[in-house]
């Protein structure tokens, strides 16, 4: 089954200028991570790499990277943020299918290897289907009702010492101008839950990409801009004050309130990558397919 409604044509927003990419790169030296290493002095987690089929990943990796290379100019900036060891949760935007790919080989470059999850259906994909497979993709049955054992299998991927990638809006967003949708609350479920087995906070990072809503897939020449930022650690060590008195789960206000806080940064990251306001009339909501108010 489809996810109801469509994602809004390339013509409903700009490309990303070269100007607007140059004041980005003025604020915070933007750096080029189809390359390994996009910055020096990052330490590659080897137990990682040696354990998720290192041969084949790399060929497929730089397959990757030569063709984003070919279909966009991709910069990037905050990747010293991304952890060289321990357990990690990214939370990544999903305008188009490059918010799939940047984040994923900007962290292979960086030297991690996290699982990440994705929905069933791109594991038949021919060819690159293959490719999620041998990168540790956990595959997502959209619509099965097991929400609950996709959660607990996550939360089984980062207390086994992988870390883990997820974009919390289930799809690609369905706002007419490509903002950041709401959030289902199984971001916050599988860190605040991963956090309490663990016993502290586990470290989540928002990963936010824009500018590849304007590439046309089938002739993507002139080259478009794409940016991403990994952004800082979001803080939630509020949610978890009272951690050791849940029940089986965390309460679902808790993860509510921290899928929210997901998705409010990513919208203030992406207020600066596109240098522009997002709908005051609020966020787009996919329940509804209407905006509510922030």
């Amino acid at each position: 089954m489809s996810s109801k409604g469509k994602p809004s044509p390339r013509s409903a927003v700009r490309p990303l200028s070269n100007e607007q990419v140059r004041k980005l790169d003025e604020r915070h030296h933007l750096v080029d991570p189809t390359h390994e290493p996009p910055i020096p002095g990052h330490a590659p987690n080897t137990a990682e790499i040696e354990a998720q089929h290192p041969k084949g990943t790399r060929r497929l990796l730089a397959g990757v990277s030569v063709v984003m290379r070919m279909h966009s100019k991709v910069r990037a900036w905050g990747l010293e943020n991304i952890p060289e060891t321990g357990v990690f949760i990214t939370a990544a935007s999903h305008v188009t299918m490059y918010d799939v790919f940047v984040p994923m080989m900007t962290l292979f470059h960086m030297g991690r290897r996290p699982r990440f999850m994705a929905k069933a259906e791109l594991g038949g994909w021919p060819v690159i289907g293959k490719w999620f497979q041998l990168v540790g993709m956990q595959p997502v049955p959209r619509r099965s009702g097991k929400a609950r054992v996709i959660e607990e299998e996550s939360v089984r991927i980062l207390t086994s010492g992988r870390p883990l990638t997820i974009w919390p809006e289930g799809t690609l967003t369905r706002d007419p101008l490509k903002w950041p949708m709401s959030m289902k609350n199984g971001v916050g479920i599988i860190a605040l839950e991963v956090s309490r087995r663990l016993g502290h906070q586990v470290p989540l990072f928002c990963a936010v990409t824009w500018g590849a809503a304007s590439i046309n897939h089938w002739w993507p020449w002139p080259r478009k801009n794409v940016v991403m930022c990994y952004d800082a650690q979001l803080d939630y060590s509020d949610l978890l004050g009272d951690m050791a008195q849940w029940g089986e789960e965390p309460p679902a206000a808790l993860a509510d309130e921290l899928a929210g806080r997901v998705r409010e940064r990513m919208e203030t990251v992406m207020t600066e990558i596109r240098g522009e306001q997002p709908p005051a009339e609020g966020y787009w909501d996919f329940r509804t397919m209407s905006r509510k108010p922030r």
